[in-house]
């Protein structure tokens, strides 16, 4: 496995504005539900997918990406910059196919969360990603990035 490129975990805390967080919970316990309230409440704007939900932190929540990009569009005008993704890697491929077809420039997989066939795939289609990594701890590592309070 290739390993993540710290340049790259850096420009996405500090470019990408817009987050879907595929596979969020609504169970408080999850970390799904954790990292999703947590990067809205340092400045990101969070859309969360999950199929089984219709909203989770008091925001609705999305069927799919399709559902969560045209939202994201509708809101801001650009769409999502990010996709951070809490489903099992066999789960990943068809992310990624929605990923490459809607333009969104970002991909975070989660910790545990390896498919290095599909990455490869979206990076040789110009998508930054990485992947077995959490998106939390890193954004912690960076106090610069941090809400004020």
């Amino acid at each position: 496995m290739t390993g993540n490129d710290s340049a790259i975990i850096e420009e996405m805390l500090r470019t990408a504005k817009t987050i879907a967080v595929v596979g969020m919970s609504d169970k408080p316990t999850r970390a799904s539900h954790h990292i999703g309230k947590y990067l809205a409440a340092n400045g990101y704007r969070v859309f969360a997918v999950n199929p089984t939900l219709k909203q989770v932190l008091g925001r609705p929540c999305y069927s799919d990406l399709d559902a969560a990009q045209a939202a994201a569009r509708e809101q801001t005008g650009a769409g999502l910059d990010l996709v951070d993704v809490f489903r099992a890697s066999e789960h990943v491929p068809p992310i990624i196919d929605d990923v490459i077809r809607l333009g969104i420039p970002y991909l975070w997989l989660q910790d545990g969360v390896i498919h290095e066939e599909a990455v490869v795939r979206a990076r040789t289609a110009g998508v930054k990603v990485v992947q077995n990594d959490c998106i939390f701890r890193q954004h912690a590592a960076h106090p610069e990035l941090h809400a004020a309070d």
